[in-house]
């Protein structure tokens, strides 16, 4: 069932089928635990986060991975990302899974507003979690890296709290598609007058965390050429920007990848894991065969 569900989400079904909530539903989760749900960081439903973390406690607080998930900015929730969150959490990350504004409420920037209230409330509130708010990394998939991004490489978002991002980790972001030329982007972004402003790669260059840049081969919903730029502008400011295109992946390929099942389509959660451990220089536990450490 969970390879058939992950079939049909594979070959790109529409969003108005929702296959990716009955996917969370039935995929076997990470042996996780969820230690906070329906946190408030704002005002408003959209505006709560679910917090996974190992089952192991004790010693040195952990580095937090927040995570941005995608749908074009108008749909998702983050009760369908749990299994996102445990994936992540099992290999020794606290993890943050936030709400944010959708269009039409949530055009541009509300999105990205959100997303920064969102990461200055988890860096204040990540010792409860057994987290480390000075050592944050923003990842995201889809509509989530492009959120991820904005916030790691334009300063205006999170101001001082910038300093405790130690990286971002982009999946199939869209990062430089300007002009807005399909209905998504028309949506979230026709309105604003100055296009170029809206784009990461316009705000990325030196002082910005390193990166580490996913793609599938294969994504013809966001192309990997946004990956390319987006690394390339950073590498030119001086920055660290590692790029990852996997053969035979697609624009959800790479998501469902994190699933315990799936993890053999391409090493998406290893890779992720291994960089996040880099850059905030924390020792990786010992993972087992299937990628799920000893401790947890």
């Amino acid at each position: 069932m969970i390879r058939r569900l992950a079939a049909a989400l594979l070959a790109g079904v529409p969003a108005a089928c929702s296959p990716l909530g009955l996917f969370a539903t039935l995929v076997p989760q990470d042996r996780a635990v969820r230690v906070a749900r329906d946190v408030a960081y704002g005002a408003g439903e959209r505006r709560r986060l679910d917090v996974y973390a190992p089952r192991a406690r004790g010693g040195r607080a952990r580095p937090v991975i927040v995570f941005f998930y995608g749908g074009s900015w108008a749909s998702g929730s983050r009760r369908d990302y749990g299994w996102v969150g445990r994936a992540l959490a099992a290999q020794g990350f606290v993890v943050a899974v936030p709400d944010y504004r959708l269009v039409p409420e949530g055009r541009y920037p509300g999105f990205v507003e959100d997303g920064a209230a969102a990461v200055a409330y988890v860096r204040g509130h990540a010792a409860a979690w057994g987290g480390d708010g000075g050592r944050i990394l923003l990842a995201g998939h889809s509509a989530g890296a492009y959120i991820a991004a904005m916030l790691a490489v334009d300063p205006r978002w999170l101001g001082d709290g910038r300093t405790a991002v130690r990286g971002l980790i982009g999946l199939a972001g869209p990062y430089d598609f300007a002009p807005f030329d399909v209905a998504a982007s028309r949506a979230a972004f026709g309105h604003w007058p100055d296009a170029a402003e809206t784009q990461p790669v316009s705000h990325a260059g030196a002082g910005d965390p390193p990166a580490l840049l996913l793609s599938g081969a294969d994504d013809r919903t966001v192309q990997p050429r946004n990956t390319q730029a987006l690394a390339a502008r950073l590498r030119a400011g001086g920055v660290a920007a590692e790029v990852k295109l996997y053969p035979g992946i697609a624009h959800v390929g790479i998501l469902t990848a994190l699933a315990r099942p799936l993890r053999g389509r391409a090493p998406v959660l290893r890779d992720m894991a291994a960089f996040a451990h880099r850059v905030t220089a924390g020792a990786a536990p010992q993972a087992t065969s299937n990628g799920t450490p000893e401790a947890d």
